[in-house]
């Protein structure tokens, strides 16, 4: 603290912290309290920045939340990795992390309580909870199994909108299609999140204008109007076959009684969970897994309604990723198969061996799950180029994985990353480890293999994917590697390097003091 600066600002970020730290740990105001043998209106003023903390008081609170940010400070989490390793043992795959936020978006649609189960408890829903909370809604993790449990009130209050946490978040965006049923005009801060380029948002416009919804960007804010008089005359056509478009178009359809048609629609994996979702609140909808769906929504929606979204296809491909980087043999439960059957036909093609088991259902009742033991293997480079494509094409998020994939097998593969306009780039920060990464144009790398990984220091690159990718390749190098500043990266996953370890890497969370 500068000697000019507030004390109350400086008491006021400490409360936010420990309210993060609390809402993270499921605990309400009074069980804090119960804890700390106070007063839950003690905890309250505590959490505003209207109350002086001892040294002792911050200690104590961090003890209680077992939260090393409230006891040290909150400077950036780096990690320390030691290698190279084998992993051994098994590890179920979480839910899905783009399916949890769109469910989070969904539930304003809801007058009733949802409950959704197995919550991935990432940053990214935690920027979301913040927002939902100070607009009024009730949210609360309700055990140790990350279930969370959402109770919208009567009127939404858009005035009161946590802008910080909205601006750290692209998901924002997501509540377009459920808030222009709520009211005439709203306004939405600026979405952040990823630095992937410019994305525009236009698809997401003309996705709801025909529902009556114009949208005006300016200064750093989504103006938002509607016209009522304005409904779906005939079938929607979106001009990118995107996730997120196609989630808001059909939230958007959901609240409005007539028969709405999307056409050239996402049938990814967090869509399909939304249309279950969306079933389940008594909204018809066909198609589901096709790229035409048709929604038949109703007039107001208020049910308690219970769901359970799917595993995350991404975080399976990140694990088997490590375990091909490491030469490992683990099982990898409860993996999405359907939407990861292109990916392993490419490693299959590359020389990867591994075994499955028998499909089942995941807890959602659709989506088909196998379990995968993967085996060492000696992979070489495939003869054609890897690229994403539209599910069920190879998944846009899962293609940078094929990098630190491709640096292990003999000979040159050539990736294309057409989607985004920079993300590629990132990828080149494996020559830090000692890859041979070679950047074509934005879009495109060759690169080189088999690679001799060495440890190195270097700063998380602040795309989500890539800084996954130069984590997995720490764990093959030779000696100690630090990856500094890994926000990103709990961003979309959940104590990923907890979880690595308890597969036997050696990888250290620890903070400058």
């Amino acid at each position: 603290m500068t000697s000019d600066e507030p004390s109350d600002d400086y008491k006021g970020r400490i409360g936010n912290l420990i309210r993060d730290a609390r809402k993270h740990r499921g605990l309400t105001q009074a069980q804090l309290a119960e804890r700390l043998a106070t007063s839950q209106s003690a905890i309250n003023r505590i959490e505003k920045g209207h109350q002086n903390l001892s040294l002792e008081m911050l200690a104590r609170i961090g003890a209680a939340l077992d939260s090393e940010i409230v006891a040290l400070g909150a400077g950036p989490t780096h990690l320390r990795v030691k290698g190279p390793t084998t992993l051994a043992g098994s590890i179920d795959v979480k839910t899905s992390k783009n399916a949890g936020v769109a469910l989070l978006c969904a539930s304003l649609l809801n007058r009733g309580r949802t409950t959704l189960r197995k919550v991935a408890r990432i940053e990214e829903v935690n920027r979301l909870l913040e927002v939902l909370d100070s607009l009024g809604v009730q949210t609360r993790w309700i055990n140790s199994e990350n279930d969370l449990e959402i109770i919208p009130p009567k009127d939404l209050d858009l005035t009161r909108i946590d802008e910080e946490a909205a601006r750290r978040t692209r998901s924002v965006i997501m509540f377009l299609g459920p808030l222009l049923h709520r009211m005439d005009t709203f306004e939405l801060p600026y979405a952040g999140g990823c630095n992937l380029g410019t994305r525009t948002v236009e698809p997401h416009m003309s996705a709801l204008r025909p529902f009556g919804l114009e949208v005006k960007a300016t200064d750093g804010w989504y103006h938002a109007q509607l016209n009522r008089a304005i409904v779906p005359g005939r079938p929607i056509v979106l001009t990118e076959r995107g996730d997120t478009v196609t989630e808001n178009a059909l939230m958007a359809a959901a609240l409005h009684p007539g028969t709405t048609v999307i056409r050239n629609a996402s049938s990814n994996y967090m869509v399909q969970d939304l249309c279950f979702y969306l079933q389940a609140l008594g909204v018809e909808v066909e198609g589901i897994g096709t790229t035409t769906l048709t929604v038949t929504g109703r007039e107001s929606i208020d049910v308690d309604v219970d769901y359970a979204p799917s595993e995350d296809p991404i975080e399976a491909m990140s694990l088997l990723a490590a375990a091909i980087v490491t030469r490992s043999e683990i099982t990898i439960r409860r993996a999405p198969i359907e939407f990861l059957e292109i990916e392993l036909a490419v490693l299959e093609e590359m020389g990867f061996r591994y075994d499955r088991s028998e499909e089942y259902l995941a807890a959602n009742g659709h989506t088909r799950l196998v379990d995968i033991t993967t085996h060492p293997s000696d992979l070489v480079a495939p003869r054609d180029k890897i690229h994403p494509m539209p599910f069920p094409g190879l998944n846009i998020d899962n293609l940078p994985f094929f990098a630190v994939i491709a640096a292990t097998a003999e000979g040159t593969t050539y990736l294309n990353d057409w989607v985004y306009d920079n993300r590629a780039i990132y990828l080149t920060e494996l020559n830090k480890l000692g890859g041979r990464v070679t950047l074509l144009d934005p879009h495109r790398v060759q690169i080189d293999g088999p690679t001799s990984w060495t440890g190195t220091e270097l700063v998380c690159p602040p795309a989500l994917r890539p800084a996954v990718v130069v984590l997995l390749a720490m764990l093959a190098s030779k000696g100690t590697s630090v990856l500094r500043s890994t926000y990103v990266i709990h961003r979309g996953y959940e104590d990923l390097a907890e979880r690595l370890s308890s597969l036997g890497a050696d990888i250290e969370t620890f903070r400058d003091i």
